[in-house]
Formats: C-alpha cells, structure tokens, sequence
C-alpha cells in the first residue's frame, strides 16, 4: 500500500507525506506499552527506554536513506536514464550500419555487369560513410564513460560513509542503551498479586546484555566493592539513594522511589542480596542492586 501510494505521488508531482518507518514504530509502541505498565517500574522504565533507542534507530535510518538518494541513487538514476540511454541507442544504430555495410560489401562481390557493380560500389561507399560516422559518435560517447566511471566511483565513497556513519550511530545508541539497561537488576521478582509463600519466578536478562554489563561498571558491583561487605560485617547504618523505582512484591519488603534517601542496615542471617531499610516508621528489605551508599 505504501509503495502504490507513493507511485500515485510521483505521477502527481506531489510530494508523499511522511510516515514513521519500521524502527520508529517500534519505538513508539514500546514507548506506549512502558507508560501503560507504569513508567516507575523498572519493566516500564526499560521498555521506555528500548522505545527512545529505536527512535533514534529510526531517524538515523531516515537520514541514511536521504544521503544515499541524494548522492548515490539519484546520480545514478539519472546516467540510466539519460546517457547510458543514449549510448545503448547508439550503439544499436551502429551495429545497424554494420549490417548494412556488411549487406552492401556483398552484394558488390556477386555484381557481375559492370553497370550493376557501379552501383554496388556506389552504395558500399556511401554504407561505409555513413558506418564511420556512426562509429565515431559511439566512440565519443563511450569515451566519455571513465569520466562517468569515476563520479560514481565518488558517488559509492560517499554512500558507503553513509553507512559507516549510520552503523557507528546505531552501535553507539545501543551502547548506550546497554549502559543503561545494564545497571538494571539481573532478576525481577514476582508481581505483587503472588502471595508471599508461593515460590519467586525470575526472569532472566537476555545475554547480549548479560555479557554487556560484564565489560562495563556495574552499579551493583561498585556497592558490593564501596562498603556492603563492610556495612554486613558491621552493626550500624548507612544512608543509600534509591537509584530506581521499586514495587514491593510482599509485606516484608519496602517499596522504593528513585533519588529518595533512606537508612540501610543488615540484620545478621539476611540473604546477600538485601539490606533493611527504613523510611521514617517503615522499614522492609530492599535489594541493594537499586541502592547506591552514601558517605
């Protein structure tokens, strides 16, 4: 349907309108579905931010394909169109003459009469003049194409720094979407309609991003390095900022919103992965991937 409407545009002379292509369609859709679950949850959060990353996808693509009509399809079209449209019809007129002068050189050998033989030369000179100039126009014109040869030469350099240009923009998009969905926690507990004895299901991260966190700081491994070990191993508190919202799964947990300050503290026989922490009259466990300790 889009190509039968943008053909209608073009035989109109109109310009088509512009629609969202496929990245930024994604984008948008994810975009909506993380505001639909709730852009304080760290799913929402992460489909929000998977949905601006292929915007930008989308742009970018949108640019690449203006760049390469501009300076690679368009130059090219036009040499199809015009003149290697021309030297196809010479060069057909010039095997035509071929013939001719070829038809013509015959029938001079098996002229027999002298008045018919006149005639035969008569027609191969004219044949053979008309062959030569047909040659050297087809000569000036395919002489012409190494100087066509090296503007499309031009013209392929510059679309395929186009490209680079567009992969070293997605590439770095995606890292820095890796970064960020990297400091994410590796597992996400159960909704809170599950009751707190039924067991806790997890969802595994993708191992692109797996393996991508693992080359870059992790936020979870700088605490673990900047003090849990010490604040475990101790009897006292620390403040923590939140760095992400957090919905408790149960009542023994706290819920968490981002860039709050709170007060953490381990309780002796706590699972490794969670701190206590207290908000004025409540306190509950908190996963100390979402933490970063204050001094």
């Amino acid at each position: 349907d889009a190509r039968i409407e943008e053909f209608v545009y073009e035989k109109l002379d109109r310009k088509a309108p512009s629609r969202m292509n496929n990245p930024e369609l994604l984008g948008q859709y994810m975009i909506d579905a993380g505001n639909e679950f709730g852009p304080g949850t760290a799913y929402g959060n992460a489909l929000i931010k998977c949905g601006e990353t292929q915007k930008r996808i989308g742009t970018a693509d949108r640019e690449l394909i203006q760049t390469s009509a501009i300076n690679f399809l368009t130059p090219l079209r036009n040499f199809i169109e015009g003149d290697y449209k021309t030297i196809t019809k010479e060069r057909k007129l010039l095997q035509n003459k071929r013939l001719d002068l070829d038809a013509a050189k015959t029938r001079l050998k098996k002229a027999k009469v002298a008045e018919a033989r006149a005639a035969s030369e008569q027609e191969v000179r004219i044949t053979q003049s008309e062959f030569d100039r047909q040659a050297e126009i087809t000569r000036l014109l395919l002489e012409g194409i190494s100087s066509t040869h090296a503007h499309h030469l031009r013209c392929l350099n510059d679309f395929v720094e186009a490209q680079m240009t567009y992969y070293a923009q997605c590439y770095q998009y995606m890292l820095d979407l890796q970064k960020q969905l990297g400091s994410f926690p590796s597992t996400f507990l159960s909704n809170n309609n599950q009751s707190s004895s039924a067991p806790v299901q997890s969802v595994s991260a993708p191992s692109v991003l797996a393996s991508a966190s693992a080359s870059l700081p992790s936020v979870s491994n700088s605490i673990v390095t900047s003090g849990i070990s010490e604040l475990k191993s101790s009897s006292g508190s620390r403040k923590a900022r939140v760095l992400y919202d957090y919905d408790a799964a149960n009542s023994s947990e706290l819920s968490l919103l981002a860039d709050e300050v709170i007060t953490v503290y381990s309780i002796p026989g706590m699972d490794s992965d969670w701190l206590m922490g207290e908000r004025g009259n409540q306190k509950g466990k908190v996963p100390i991937t979402y933490l970063e300790l204050l001094n």
